[in-house]
């Protein structure tokens, strides 16, 4: 965040493309994936019934998502804190916010089901209850593996006395490890959210699973419903990061600085919470696609057999996917880091007097490096992403 560095305006755009626009892009995206196939799979599943069945289902997602924006804003004023909070005070307060808000939404959640007249209007309220606490869960362990309040940061920080190999290696076995609660929190998340929409009866039949994947649908949508002050509390990392940078560049206080350093580390945590909690509510936003799509494709009347060959290269295809786009994504990275790199140094060998802060250097470079390298290089790993599934199903099949 020093001025004299060519590349910290880049730095500091880049802090809120990535964590603010992307983050905002990828949660929408599961936020609407999540309305759209739950009112889809509401639509198949009450389609014996009526028109006036189908209509209750396809509103309930509609009106539990728009509930969800009014309460998760009331949830952002009570986030409060007292003058010199230390970590602990900081995180509660933010925990506070999105606490009160999936309380209210599940309150709610049971008058809108209600009023409908939803048929079972319990089993699917409690099902939004269950996407609530998912998300909850999920939010509490990526805090705990992340935070520096808690023992898993510590240690890790403890390993950086023997260099930075044991911290590399101790980093992803314990970056590893924080995957177990979320994903068994999804699997459970699936299973209760089933049981609820057939009164807690293990037994499988066609009319229990088209009810069933309905009420996992509102389950993601449940946990999806506070997404306005899950967002906020995202944002709130990279926010604080430029406030440090800008506290820096302007030559503020050194005590200044030391608040927004809290800040920004509080902000890392509450940015990898918000990275669990998009994750884990895609899987579920996920799931509930997919069987919107096995009914439009009509998958059931095809036998779909894991056995069958087409399936298993189609899975190992799937598979290898996000290592072959992480691949392309880090090594856009590394690229563009290594320009603007020898951009810096050309810089401090051109322009006399960077160093010495008696001139300005050329920042504007360095964005058109990082913006350039940001559009250039996402070509192939986007086509890789929209191409693959479509390639995939023309050669092989809707299996």
């Amino acid at each position: 965040d020093d001025p004299r560095n060519p590349a910290t305006i880049a730095d500091n755009v880049g802090d809120n493309v990535g964590d603010v626009a992307g983050m905002g892009a990828d949660l929408y995206e599961s936020y609407c994936g999540s309305i759209l196939a739950t009112m889809a799979l509401g639509a198949a599943a009450y389609s014996a019934v009526g028109v006036e069945a189908q209509m209750k289902a396809i509103l309930a997602p509609m009106t539990i998502a728009a509930v969800g924006v009014v309460l998760s804003i009331l949830g952002i004023y009570v986030v409060r804190t007292k003058e010199g909070a230390g970590m602990d005070q900081l995180l509660k307060s933010l925990g506070r916010g999105t606490n009160l808000s999936s309380i209210l939404i599940a309150g709610v959640t049971f008058g809108i089901m209600y009023l409908l007249g939803m048929e079972n209007w319990w089993g699917f309220s409690l099902s939004v209850v269950v996407g609530l606490f998912a998300g909850v869960i999920i939010g509490q362990a990526t805090e705990y593996y992340t935070s520096h309040s808690y023992r898993p940061t510590q240690k890790l920080a403890e390993s950086a006395e023997t260099g930075p190999a044991t911290v590399i290696i101790s980093g992803v076995g314990l970056g590893m490890l924080s995957t177990a609660i979320p994903v068994v929190t999804i699997a459970v998340a699936i299973l209760l959210a089933y049981l609820c929409a057939n009164g807690f009866d293990l037994s499988f039949s066609a009319d229990s699973l088209s009810t069933g994947l309905y009420c996992i649908g509102i389950a993601a949508l449940g946990m999806l419903s506070t997404l306005g002050i899950t967002l906020a509390t995202d944002a709130y990392g990279p926010v604080a990061d430029n406030a440090g940078g800008i506290a820096e560049m302007s030559g503020l206080e050194h005590e200044v600085r030391e608040r927004t350093d809290a800040l920004d580390s509080l902000g890392n945590t509450t940015a990898a919470t918000g990275k669990g909690f998009a994750i884990g509510s895609a899987a579920l936003t996920a799931l509930a696609l997919f069987f919107s799509y096995a009914q439009a494709v009509s998958l059931d009347a095809m036998g779909i057999n894991i056995l069958n060959y087409k399936v298993v290269i189609g899975l190992f295809i799937g598979g290898v996917l996000p290592f072959v786009f992480s691949a392309f994504t880090m090594d856009s990275v590394s690229k563009a880091a290594y320009k603007m790199i020898e951009e810096v140094r050309r810089q401090f060998r051109e322009i006399p007097g960077i160093l010495e802060g008696k001139a300005k250097p050329d920042y504007s470079s360095c964005v058109s490096i990082s913006t350039t390298a940001a559009l250039k290089e996402m070509i192939i790993p986007g086509l890789l992403a929209v191409l693959c599934p479509l390639l995939t199903g023309i050669v092989l099949g809707v299996e």
